[in-house]
């Protein structure tokens, strides 16, 4: 039974969930507890590390995209403080996705002929204009990432991230665990792996859409004394398909609250 749900966008960033419907979200889902962990960005409107909003257990996160060398990985932050270096890192982020946006917003319109009912903005990203896209043209959403907006694909524009011991610095100074999220979406899952070592836990329950090797992610788990976390992904309001048990979620929260021995704090 899943009672943490330790993964979960808003519409902070690309989700369609808002954090005033978050708690009505979870208890049609039967989830006590939700992380929220918006891309790239604070949520200002939750005043504490965790806190609880009509009956729901709400822990401040945060979704960072860094740079490792050899790849790109994704970090969670729980129990967010936020510094005065985070919020900078924030800032800089977003402005550098409006940039970004406004090139592949530029880049479509150009290829496609047609307008696109989207603007760049704090906060947006492919998803947003791959939706766009699906509204005045031919393509489906997944189409518009085949064949437009993905990795590698004509309108990509990369975007500017720090990198990983700059962004595990950011967060460990703010967040009381620091983990790496979905370890087997990322082209080498190995080299990801190893850099948990640097980290205090892991994404041990995802909903991947195919066969993983969660034997490896456990030895990983054992090798570097993690703290296993979980969570959904989720970017609309559907809670709860993956996350913690009430074991697992213990654990978590007795780490997020220093009870626990992150090695990031």
């Amino acid at each position: 039974m899943v009672v943490a749900d330790l993964h979960v966008h808003t519409t902070r960033s690309d989700g369609s969930l808002t954090l005033d419907a978050l708690p009505a979200a979870a208890a049609d889902a039967g989830v006590e507890v939700v992380a929220v962990t918006d891309h790239d960005r604070l949520q200002p409107a939750l005043d504490g590390a965790v806190t609880t909003r009509d009956g729901v257990t709400v822990v401040h996160g945060i979704e960072l995209r860094v740079d490792a060398g050899e790849q790109r990985l994704d970090l969670l932050g729980y129990g967010v403080e936020p510094t005065d270096a985070l919020r900078a890192e924030c800032a800089r982020i977003q402005r550098d996705r409006r940039e970004r946006g406004r090139a592949i917003i530029d880049c479509v319109e150009d290829r496609l002929g047609r307008s696109l009912p989207v603007e760049p903005r704090a906060g947006l990203g492919r998803p947003h204009i791959a939706r766009a896209i699906a509204e005045v043209s031919e393509y489906s959403v997944q189409g518009a990432f085949d064949d437009l907006i993905g990795d590698d694909c004509p309108c990509y524009v990369s975007r500017d991230v720090p990198g990983f011991e700059r962004g595990r610095e950011l967060l460990a100074d703010a967040c009381g665990l620091v983990g790496l999220a979905h370890p087997f979406r990322y082209p080498d899952t190995d080299a990801a792996l190893a850099r948990c070592g640097e980290l205090d836990a892991v994404e041990r329950w995802y909903p991947y859409d195919r066969p993983v090797d969660t034997d490896r992610l456990d030895a990983a788990i054992e090798r570097h004394d993690l703290v296993p976390t979980g969570g959904s992904d989720a970017h609309d309001d559907r809670l709860g398909v993956a996350g913690l048990d009430g074991t697992a979620w213990a654990r978590v929260r007795g780490a997020v609250a220093g009870d626990g021995r992150p090695r990031s704090v």
